[in-house]
């Protein structure tokens, strides 16, 4: 728990310091990395963008590049992860764990396609850790591609504006924001995870009445 804790601090003020010294480059490869890559799963996507929006409104990123750009690092993210998924197969499901893979996100991603469908890869962007296996899970599920990709492209344009556009808009109307930006991605990155302890908290529940009901 301590290590999580410092993890997640080490990661809140790590944001500004990175997109200062990355740029546009470092955005387009933790975002493409976070939705194309399993190992991406710890990324901070939605924090990560509502800063460079703020970073947009001083001025140091043009807010049109920095959607275009990103949206195209969330699209083609997917795109990867759906034919890793695709060409993986069911065999992903009994691999073992290890430092850059965690089989219970798989499965807790799997989970939240068959509650959603294929509305997953819409909805998902807005779920830290399951929009990384998303994707995944639709291809191994051999969802059809081009449905896939209209999702995929919808979901991706989305997420990016959305959340860049409330960071732009926020260092717009806030005098000085610029000054308490690591609150403001506090205040993200806890918004962001509520829908994952919320999933969380379903999901161990459904495991107590199932086992209530087995006993019983």
């Amino acid at each position: 728990m301590i290590d999580t804790i410092k993890y997640f601090f080490h990661m809140l003020y790590s944001i500004p310091d990175l997109i200062a010294l990355g740029g546009y480059f470092i955005l387009f490869l933790i975002v493409f990395t976070e939705t194309g890559l399993m190992i991406g799963f710890f990324f901070p996507g939605d924090s990560l963008l509502v800063t460079a929006g703020l970073f947009a409104a001083k001025g140091d990123l043009n807010i049109y590049l920095l959607i275009t750009l990103l949206s195209v690092a969330a699209i083609s993210g997917d795109s990867l992860g759906y034919f890793i998924g695709s060409k993986a197969g069911k065999a992903l499901f009994h691999k073992e764990d290890s430092r850059f893979f965690k089989k219970k996100y798989l499965l807790a991603a799997n989970d939240f396609y068959e509650k959603h469908g294929s509305r997953t890869i819409v909805i998902a962007r807005f779920v830290p850790i399951i929009r990384t296996f998303a994707p995944v899970v639709a291809g191994v599920a051999q969802m059809r591609y081009r449905r896939f990709l209209s999702y995929n492209v919808f979901g991706g344009l989305l997420w990016v504006s959305s959340m860049s556009l409330l960071g732009f808009f926020l260092g717009k109307s806030i005098p000085n924001i610029g000054e308490k930006i690591h609150i403001v991605v506090l205040v993200i990155i806890i918004l962001s995870f509520i829908p994952v302890f919320v999933e969380y908290f379903k999901v161990r529940r459904k495991g107590r009445d199932d086992s209530g009901r087995n006993d019983g």
